[in-house]
């Protein structure tokens, strides 16, 4: 692993310029299998193949999982339930099972291998780092996690989002060019982000994707008391993230909150005094409000403070 002059990677080496190993992707016959034909896996793979790589093998234990990968990805490549099969004809492997399966799938290759020398995988996990599977490490191979900063309800969606989509990546320093080369091929940019800083930076993602799902669901659950449809919200909440985009969350808020307007805070959550579930949500999310209202210095501390004490109310 410490020889600056081994060949990592067909076609990849550590004496190379950067320029000499982005010149050379694609064009190297680097061999790329996938070991779980989830949304992920699929989505993936199918954008490596379109986007030049050499896509060899996908290997998944449910035979429909391999049926619908074979649709999207093509019917050439080696698909099988072993997932050492992928193992041995590939010179990179993603491993994009579900988080839980990971460091298991990578235990039972491990234990199954000689030597891994030269092999990289990566995981697909957002929240794990790449030394989920350092148990490949031992047997000379190189780790990394590859994370597309993406929402994927399906396969198709996501082969539409992901040349839009920031790719997170982390791993040994001889994986980093290889796991750029991909990401930028086939997304947008690519964010190298510290191992140990993953759970922080899928927790982040949490709360603006999933989170936000849920907070839209309790809006909807407020506007059924009232008898309104979630449609006529779409052009406020589009309106909403354009700002974001623009300027940022807190140049972006507006409302009660931020004009200081206690007397319509208070109407709220008279309002939702029975649904203590969304009086909840209301307060919390409130309280980040204030917050961001102190910063903005909009507001005199004693309307702030009168606004803090509805919200810290039963």
């Amino acid at each position: 692993m410490g020889n600056k002059d081994k060949t990592l990677v067909s076609g990849y080496s550590t004496t190379a310029s950067h320029e000499e190993k982005r010149g050379n992707k694609r064009k190297i016959g680097m061999k790329i299998g996938v070991i779980g034909a989830g949304k992920v896996g699929t989505s993936i793979g199918y954008m490596m193949k379109k986007k030049g790589f050499n896509v060899v093998a996908v290997s998944d234990k449910i035979e429909s999982q391999l049926d619908n990968a074979r649709r999207y990805i093509g019917s050439e490549l080696l698909y099988t339930h072993e997932n050492m099969e992928t193992v041995y004809a590939s010179d990179v492997i993603a491993i994009t099972t579900q988080d839980r399966a990971i460091a298991e799938v990578a235990d039972e290759i491990s234990e199954k291998s000689e030597q891994l020398d030269g092999k990289l995988f990566f995981h697909t996990s957002g929240a794990h780092p790449s030394s989920i599977i350092s148990s490949l490490e031992s047997k000379g191979a190189l780790l990394g996690s590859f994370h597309p900063l993406q929402t994927f309800p399906d396969i198709d969606s996501a082969i539409r989002v992901i040349p839009e989509t920031y790719i997170f990546i982390d791993g040994n320093e001889e994986s980093i060019p290889i796991l750029t080369d991909i990401g930028k091929a086939i997304g947008f940019d690519v964010v190298k982000i510290d191992g140990k800083d993953k759970v922080l930076y899928h927790l982040s993602a949490v709360y603006v994707c999933n989170l936000l799902c849920a907070l839209l669901y309790a809006g909807q659950e407020i506007m059924n008391n009232a008898h309104v449809e979630l449609r006529p919200f779409f052009p406020i909440i589009k309106a909403t993230l354009d700002n974001i985009e623009a300027k940022g969350p807190l140049m972006s808020l507006t409302g009660p909150i931020i004009r200081g307007d206690a007397e319509t805070v208070m109407s709220h959550l008279n309002a939702i005094d029975n649904l203590e579930l969304h009086k909840r949500v209301y307060k919390a999310l409130s309280s980040v409000a204030l917050e961001m209202v102190r910063k903005r210095e909009v507001l005199d501390s004693e309307t702030i403070d009168r606004l803090q004490e509805i919200l810290n109310g039963t």
